[in-house]
């Protein structure tokens, strides 16, 4: 076996179905999508190259950069909730009653589709029969609002029910990443007379550092590319209020029938991932890592 395993073609052939596999998913389509971005082209007839003529219009178009905008808030919202997500994590890591049962909650909104969760979310959030609206005129409000219809407060109405549904996913990482922890480390610590936030801040946190900087990052790029539920919601309404980059991509391509632009948009959103990607890492990187057996 070892001799079959040395053998470099015996490699080469192992490794090439995953090779042709990745390159046919990923940097296939990547590659024509730049390409497209070339080109003026409606998606039916002959494309006409066009140079960076689309990417020069891509860096006036107030509308995009309104959605890159909208994008960004709901990535910075999101890299905020992951404190809230540790905590929770924090909680259920430790001794408590019914961590089990909670546990499973959390994690529910995992087990749904965005579609589904759209539709519960767009139920609550309705203007005159909504759970909300009920709860709030029951409370004396008269005139509660029109959560997904007003600009104004449109993209906090859309930012809760996303930051809703990936709450299991990330507690589920953390919670993974705590209870990997030996317990004779937080036992040495408590004997030692160090507190529960002492214990978190000092031993806990610093051991799942590099779990918090795969998290970040997956939050923040998942955010700049988050399309599904706020096009089921609102489809980037009211009049562009809840539009973002890949809702935007979506309707200049498939609505407005301009894939040339559409994949213009769809490649720089491609590089802005990248950049906030290289960005977070260097901004998190440490010369050293902790380590624990």
């Amino acid at each position: 076996m070892d001799k079959v395993m040395s053998n470099k073609l015996v490699i080469a052939l192992y490794v090439l179905p995953s090779l042709l596999l990745i390159m046919g998913i990923i940097y296939i389509p990547i590659v024509l999508t730049g390409y497209y971005g070339l080109n003026q082209w409606d998606g039916i007839s002959k494309m006409v190259f066009i140079g960076l003529d689309n990417y020069k219009v891509l860096l006036t178009d107030f509308a995009f950069w309104q959605s890159a905008l909208h994008s960004l808030l709901l990535a910075v919202f999101s890299g905020v909730s992951l404190i809230g997500y540790l905590g929770i994590a924090l909680v259920l890591s430790g001794k408590i009653k019914g961590a089990n049962l909670l546990r499973k909650i959390y994690l529910i909104p995992m087990l749904l589709s965005s579609v589904a969760i759209a539709q519960l979310w767009m139920k609550i959030y309705h203007p005159t029969n909504g759970v909300l609206n009920d709860l709030l005129m029951s409370l004396g409000v008269a005139n509660p609002p029109s959560w997904l219809a007003e600009p104004s407060i449109v993209l906090i109405a859309l930012f809760i029910p996303i930051i809703w549904q990936y709450a299991g996913f990330y507690i589920l990482i953390y919670y993974a990443a705590l209870k990997n922890i030996p317990e004779s480390l937080t036992e040495a610590a408590r004997i030692d007379g160090a507190s529960p936030w002492q214990i978190a801040t000092r031993i806990k946190l610093p051991l799942i550092s590099e779990v918090i900087k795969v998290t970040v990052v997956l939050s923040v790029v998942g955010s700049l590319k988050y399309f599904d539920l706020i096009y089921v919601m609102t489809d980037g309404g009211p009049n562009g209020a809840s539009e973002v980059m890949a809702s935007y991509m979506y309707h200049k391509a498939f609505r407005s029938f301009d894939f040339g632009y559409g994949s213009a948009i769809g490649f720089f959103l491609l590089l802005i991932c990248l950049v906030a990607t290289y960005l977070i890492r260097k901004a998190t990187a440490s010369k050293e890592t902790i380590q624990y057996s």
